[in-house]
């Protein structure tokens, strides 16, 4: 093995795929890395890796479909772009929508190297039909959740469970601090069609709060400069310009584990906030149509990580027209003022948590990439 093309189109993508990078690095120095990704993967492959995630992260079936040109021309572009490099394997990171396409394309077209899943797809929610064709353009799923390895292999795709790099991270970024009380953390998003959605509920809930509990404190955590930035015109815009002075930049994981209670948008983060023992509800707002498209295809009761793994609502979930400032301002209440129920939802969150494994993700998954390239 001494070139791969590895593709992944959001944050979170951008993150593992940089994890999973390193630990391949290190097992073969020479590794020649080229593919499309975001700025932690050109820190760790170089200019090999075209930073697309901010214009590729796209959320909801409307948003995509207004992208549709551009998708298809990029779709085109890859598909030429690995055909006439020939790596020895493509590695495909999360982002299904792009990336289960590019497979069969690459299949369709005769490429006769690895293509290898990491951070499997939700098809167990969504598309359970899918798995088979699935199992006919993979040659190796490296799952992160442990009771996808025998959905997968059911139907004849070899899978291998990493453990979930979160683990990881959280044993290296977490702090012994106490909860700040009075203290809410709100989590809209890492896209800002997430932003403009929820960040305006976020300000009409803390309206609410305050009314009730004089004195609570609202922190909101923005995934980048740009974002803060966004928001600040948002709380101008919604007659809220106080709001701006809530706005940190880069202190997510530290204000998971400040905050006596938060809101965390559907996604990576909730998983994120479970692993630092935070307090909180999911909440969840797409557009109609993307959300009634959803409901007819999806086929799973919860839509939180947590209450999947579960296989009950530990985490209280928000979703579109159950999420309001009121309902999101009494969720929020209750978890500030209820200690017991704060300390049951804690504790559930840790048993949960216990079953994604106890460390050393990405080199088990590195190690199974390697050994899939040289077979």
């Amino acid at each position: 093995m001494n070139r791969i093309f590895i593709i992944a189109g959001e944050i979170s993508g951008d993150t593992h795929g940089a994890g999973l990078l390193r630990e391949l690095k290190a097992l073969e120095p020479g590794l020649k890395v080229v593919g499309l990704g975001g700025p932690k993967m050109r820190e760790v492959a170089g200019e090999g890796i075209e930073d697309w995630v901010e214009t590729a992260g796209v959320v909801g079936l409307w948003e995509v479909l207004k992208m549709y040109r551009y998708f298809k021309e990029k779709m085109n572009d890859v598909l030429d772009s690995i055909l006439d490099q020939k790596p020895e394997g493509v590695i495909l990171v999360d982002y299904p929508g792009f990336n289960l396409r590019l497979a069969a394309g690459l299949r369709r077209a005769g490429y006769r190297g690895r293509i290898l899943y990491y951070i499997s797809p939700q098809v167990w929610a969504w598309k359970k039909g899918r798995v088979k064709t699935m199992a006919k353009v993979l040659d190796l799923m490296i799952c992160i959740f442990p009771f996808e390895k025998d959905f997968y292999e059911k139907s004849g795709l070899r899978t291998e469970f990493s453990g979930h790099p979160m683990v990881d991270r959280v044993q290296t970024l977490r702090r012994d601090w106490k909860r700040e009380p009075d203290l809410v953390g709100w989590f809209p998003g890492s896209r800002s069609n997430e932003v403009r959605r929820l960040f305006p509920l976020m300000m009409d809930a803390a309206k609410i709060i305050s009314q009730a509990m004089p004195g609570t404190r609202f922190t909101v955590s923005a995934a980048n400069e740009t974002l803060a930035g966004f928001m600040r015109e948002l709380a101008d815009a919604h007659g809220m310009p106080e709001a701006k002075r809530w706005i940190e930049t880069g202190t997510v994981y530290d204000l998971m584990q400040r905050a006596q209670a938060g809101a965390v948008a559907s996604g990576t983060a909730t998983l994120e906030a479970a692993c630092f023992g935070l307090p909180y509800t999911l909440i969840y707002n797409v557009s109609w149509p993307t959300y009634v498209v959803a409901k007819l295809v999806v086929r799973i009761k919860h839509l939180g990580i947590i209450n999947i793994l579960a296989k009950r609502e530990v985490v209280r979930e928000l979703v579109q027209g159950d999420l309001s400032a009121v309902t999101l301002a009494k969720a929020t209440l209750d978890l500030l003022t209820d200690t017991a129920r704060r300390e049951a939802l804690q504790a559930d969150l840790a048993s949960v948590v216990a079953t994604l494994g106890s460390g050393g993700a990405y080199a088990r998954a590195a190690q199974a990439v390697h050994q899939a390239l040289r077979q």
